[in-house]
């Protein structure tokens, strides 16, 4: 487990009561499969009911890590999940889901030392995401 998540985790259980409960693989797991797995497929590999009235066919969640050299990207892939990134990079297909994006806030480190708060739901399915890369991520970024 990375120092990042760590620090999360420990934020969470250590006063934050309700929101420590979404911060699970479980929790992002069942999130997931209510709001992603239509486009993204119920192994995450792009290939849900949904997939192919798309424009743009979804990604392959389970090769991110691959996709990024070994690399874990956790806040980009949290920028993608919660539109931050749209800005910059186009994903017309790619919902922003206030279910996700909206809820109880944690304390999350961005890597420099700074606590900054984001929605547990949100994290709760990076980290699930997380689980399904294959091979495993050698390295990780917040």
């Amino acid at each position: 487990m990375n120092n990042v998540r760590i620090a999360t985790l420990a934020c969470a259980l250590a006063g934050v009561g309700a929101a420590s409960a979404e911060v699970s693989v479980s929790a992002g797991e069942q999130l997931f499969g209510h709001y992603c797995a239509v486009c993204h497929g119920h192994d995450a590999k792009g290939n849900g009911s949904a997939a192919e009235t798309l424009d743009t066919k979804p990604a392959d969640l389970t090769g991110i890590a691959v996709r990024r050299n070994g690399v874990w990207p956790m806040l980009e892939v949290m920028s993608i999940i919660d539109g931050y990134t749209r800005q910059f990079d186009a994903r017309a297909d790619m919902p922003v889901i206030p279910e996700i994006t909206g809820g109880e806030m944690i304390d999350f480190d961005t890597g420099n030392g700074v606590l900054t708060p984001v929605p547990a739901r949100l994290l709760a399915i990076v980290d699930y995401l997380e689980t399904l890369q294959s091979p495993r991520p050698e390295r990780y970024v917040p």
